[in-house]
């Protein structure tokens, strides 16, 4: 299955879809398949990272649920043939323009989701530094923008003991692309994930590492 093909399938169970998903849940989908719809279908890294996003949002869908279950066979890199996903992004919308769940303030929906990742523990900038001797966090730290403290960094990143990042964090979030979509990564970490039995920051220590690396490159890259 192509990412065109998953987008397809959203639209044909929409409906089951709207009553699996909370309403928050619910409008972050639709904005990040508004984000999607938005990017310049040139732009492969852009649409990669958009898709990422729709990927993240269905992953909030229960395990038996038909759109969830086809998730491990999409690819969402690399050329795929028929109509460009950005165009078919704009059509899904189209679409789903009279679904009861679609709102115009999705950008406030955005910023409710922002809000709930920065109420989690973190480290603020200066601690995060002292965790590397006193040098700025490598960019595959996941750093986010508080407006009101600055930048902050999800605690989950790194041991009880003061110690630098876990490994297999910085490993996954480079396949996040972390650098370039702090909040993707952070969201990822942070929310349940039906396949792993629930949030992976959760799971560190109680999963293998790998089983972990590969629940994240699925999502990115698919099996197909």
């Amino acid at each position: 299955m192509n990412s065109e093909e998953l987008l397809s399938l959203i639209g044909d169970h929409w409906n089951s879809i709207r009553e699996s998903l909370d309403d928050e849940q619910n409008e972050l989908l639709l904005a990040r398949v508004r984000a999607l719809a938005d990017t310049a279908q040139d732009n492969n890294r852009a649409v990669a990272k958009a898709l990422q996003g729709v990927r993240l949002a269905l992953l909030q869908l229960p395990y038996d649920h038909a759109v969830q279950q086809a998730l491990d066979s999409v690819r969402l890199v690399g050329a795929s043939e028929g109509r460009p996903t950005v165009v078919v992004a704009r059509e899904l919308l189209t679409r789903l323009a009279g679904a009861p769940s679609l709102s115009p303030e999705t950008a406030a929906i955005v910023t409710a989701v922002r809000r709930r990742l920065l109420r989690t523990p973190s480290l603020s900038a200066e601690e995060a530094r002292a965790r590397f001797a006193g040098a700025a966090p490598p960019l595959e730290v996941i750093r986010l923008a508080d407006p009101e403290r600055g930048d902050r960094y999800p605690d989950f990143q790194f041991p009880a003991d003061d110690g630098t990042p876990h490994g297999v964090v910085l490993q996954v979030n480079r396949i996040l692309l972390a650098e370039t979509d702090p909040w993707g990564a952070a969201d990822w970490w942070l929310s349940g994930n039906t396949w792993l039995g629930g949030p992976p920051a959760s799971l560190l220590g109680a999963l293998p590492d790998q089983q972990l690396v590969g629940a994240a490159a699925a999502l990115v890259e698919g099996d197909g």
